[in-house]
Parts: structure tokens; sequence; C-alpha cells
């Protein structure tokens, strides 16, 4: 089934092995055959992903785009071990991410990858407003 994508301005698009990105303008193409791709949003680079989470993400974007992702599943289990030691509360994050790529589908596990990254930022912004000092009245 063919998939049409519409690109904003200046947005990447990684389809393959394959590097785009758009123009000055809004534009739209279909893709007719069977392809791995993602859209900038769903992209993170090795330099952006410094956090556990992104780091993990990092390691399902790896997974999705290589031809053989043994490598980057081995490190994605390392990687959600120690993360679930760490901050057990992440468990469920991880383990939906670990069906989807148990299954087969690496494509559904980047957007389960996406609630993880979701729920660390969320856990980062509590932590940033305790620690914040109390103002007097």
């Amino acid at each position: 089934m063919p998939l049409k994508i519409e690109l904003k301005p200046d947005e990447r698009l990684i389809i393959g092995n394959a590097a785009i990105r758009n123009g000055p303008r809004r534009a739209s193409f279909v893709i007719e055959t069977n392809t791995k791709f993602l859209r900038e949003t769903d992209i993170i680079t090795a330099s952006e992903a410094d956090t556990p989470c992104k780091q993990l993400y990092f390691a399902l974007t790896v997974m999705y785009l290589a031809d053989d992702p043994t490598l980057a599943e081995n490190s994605f289990v390392e990687q959600a071990n120690a993360l679930m030691e760490a901050a057990p509360s992440m468990r469920p994050y991880i383990a939906a991410i670990y069906d989807q790529i148990q299954a087969g589908d690496l494509y559904r596990a980047l957007k389960r990858g996406k609630d993880l990254l979701a729920y660390e930022e969320k856990l980062r912004s509590l932590l940033d407003t305790a620690g914040e000092p109390a103002t007097a009245p």
C-alpha cells in the first residue's frame, strides 16, 4: 500500500540509507514500495542522545535502520536493563518497546520509545520543579 508523505519546509527524512532534506516549500510524495523511513520528528542523532532514555531511543533508531540490527539490539538490551534497574518506574514503557521488538515491528517499537521519552521528560520536569527554592510571600 503506497504511503503519502508531506514534508514541511526544510524538514529532514531518512528513506532507507538516504538522508533527504526538503527545500524551502512544503512538498508531498508517495512511497510506493515497502522501505524503512523516519521523519525528522522521529530522529535522534548520537550527539542529541544526552539522556539515558534518548540513548535507548537512539539504539532503537539504529536497530530500525540497520540491515543487521544484532549489535544495536544487544546495546538496547544492556541499556534497557540498566535503566530498569536505576528507574523501575520505566519498566512498563521498556516492556512495551520490547514487546514490539519481539513482534518484529521496529517502527512501532520506536513509537513506544517516544512514550518513554515523554515519561523521562515528565520525570525531569518534576525533579526540576522539586529542586526550585520556595519563594517568600
